[in-house]
């Protein structure tokens, strides 16, 4: 009996943990200044910060390591070094607001030689910029600037610390409800916990869209209050789904599909692009319109 308790217990804690970053209600919409600042995650604690900041920059350390002898770190002199420094530069000082951790991070930002599409930034703010992002989707610094906004958010927001935490109880409850299933219902454990398994998994992919969500919001009020245009994002996307025409279906992906995302960013334009305007010293009906560098099917 006691073990059933348990197993639902734990049942109970994965159905709430759908609620924990859920998306804006509509109420929370309109704010006074950008993007509504949420409290973090409270699942994150039961990971220590110490231990996440460790692992990330011994990684990170490792990882320069490695690129230095194949000579695939970018040399500090080079023009696209400079440019993400200095989008760095500026964007940088307004991360506190997300989470005051910022203020003491060891800040680090580093391009690799790599065609891959890609960009990270670690818990203590180890940013990295493979080549290949900035060359094939032909990046503006506007649209650098919304890559390292998003990224940079999902190390403000502690989403590698609470999916951490997320993945372990999940993991906890997925094999709970499979020993439940063959308890009541006589079925074979390795069937039970092939499907809970499958169950759980869904479970985490959900978290990772909405953190996706969430960084692309935060990213881009980062990103204006540096005096970059938000607009950016999403021009960016519609550059993406150019690249990605072969991308799974989203309910299958971590990633939300390029038109949820720039549905999203539309909806929230009306507290990002006065925070723009303010940077660059005018109002929102005097800014210009957003201009691609390339031709957008």
């Amino acid at each position: 009996m006691k073990k059933l308790k348990h197993i639902a217990l734990c049942a109970a804690m994965l159905a709430s943990l759908g609620s924990v970053q859920a998306p804006v209600h509509a109420q929370d919409k309109v704010v006074q200044d950008g993007i509504a600042v949420k409290p973090l995650s409270r699942v994150r604690v039961l990971v220590p910060e110490e231990q996440m900041n460790q692992a990330a920059s011994q990684q990170y350390s490792e990882m320069l390591s490695q690129a230095r002898q194949k000579g695939a770190l970018v040399a500090a002199g080079d023009p696209q070094v400079k440019r993400l420094r200095a989008v760095a530069q500026r964007i940088i000082p307004h991360t506190p607001r997300w989470n005051q951790s910022a203020k003491n991070w060891q800040w680090e930002v580093n391009l690799f030689n790599s065609s891959q599409v890609n960009a990270f930034c670690m818990p203590g703010g180890r940013i990295g910029f493979f080549t290949g992002i900035i060359d094939q989707l032909k990046l503006t610094d506007d649209e650098m600037a919304a890559i390292m906004g998003h990224e940079i958010a999902h190390a403000l927001r502690e989403h590698g610390r609470e999916r951490t935490a997320k993945s372990g109880i999940t993991s906890l409850v997925a094999r709970g409800a499979g020993a439940l299933g063959s308890a009541i219902f006589g079925i074979d454990p390795s069937i039970t916990n092939t499907v809970t398994g499958l169950v759980g998994q869904g479970v985490v992919l959900k978290f990772s869209r909405d953190e996706e969500r969430e960084a692309d919001l935060v990213g881009l009020d980062i990103a204006a209050r540096a005096g970059y245009d938000p607009r950016a994002g999403i021009v960016l996307w519609r550059k993406m789904a150019m690249l990605n025409k072969g991308a799974p279906p989203e309910f299958l992906s971590t990633h939300p599909g390029g038109d949820t995302r720039i549905h999203d960013m539309e909806k929230h334009m009306n507290v990002l692009l006065p925070l723009y305007a303010r940077a660059k010293g005018t109002t929102v009906n005097k800014l210009p319109p957003y201009r691609a560098n390339v031709a957008l099917k």
